[in-house]
């Protein structure tokens, strides 16, 4: 059986990162967020269904989402948040579950699958293991900013999160983010 891995962590805490090493590594790694990006693409019954839920003003003039404008709503609401949670989850659960079968069918060691929510959604169940990327906070907002985020909007997005020290108390493992990529990747190879 091959052994399921959950690699989560906060926003800007280095998940990209470390999925990027692993799969340079030769594992294979599917990420929740890339699937979550799929699930609404023009077309899709989820892109259906959030139009319906948080009307036109999510939406952009070629019919995609406008996901600044769903970000306002989401991140400064926890109903809506939740809302739209219950759109996307399931359908992006069904995926990756999809994925673990695959890996399994084809004799895959070990596949890792990123979610970022993944304690908050109930996920660990699914995993052998679970890894926690962290760093500390200040990293964490330098990274942020780099991307263009304010203040406001790095404290939204970790409140709508656990806070990084519960997912580690949570977790099998943690990858320190701080150091250089070099280091990520002695870490990353100690812990699967």
């Amino acid at each position: 059986m091959t052994p399921q891995i959950g690699l989560t962590g906060g926003v800007g805490m280095g998940k990209s990162a470390a999925a990027e090493i692993l799969r340079k590594r030769g594992i294979p790694v599917i990420d929740s967020d890339d699937i979550a990006r799929r699930v609404v693409e023009l077309g899709m019954p989820a892109l259906m269904e959030i139009a319906e839920a948080f009307g036109t003003t999510v939406m952009g003039a070629d019919g995609r989402l406008n996901r600044a404008a769903l970000a306002q709503i989401i991140f400064a609401d926890t109903t809506q948040r939740q809302r739209l949670e219950a759109i996307i989850h399931p359908r992006v659960k069904t995926v990756w579950q999809a994925q673990h079968e695959v890996w399994r069918a084809s004799g895959v060691k070990v596949g890792v699958t990123v979610i970022p929510l993944l304690f908050e959604t109930g996920s660990q169940v699914h995993f052998d293991r679970v890894i926690c990327v962290a760093c500390t906070e200040q990293t964490q907002r330098e990274r942020l900013r780099l991307r263009g985020w304010s203040d406001d909007q790095i404290e939204q997005r970790n409140a709508a999160q656990w806070s990084i020290g519960r997912k580690i108390e949570m977790s099998a493992g943690v990858i320190w983010s701080e150091g250089g990529l070099d280091v990520l990747e002695q870490q990353l190879a100690r812990l699967i």
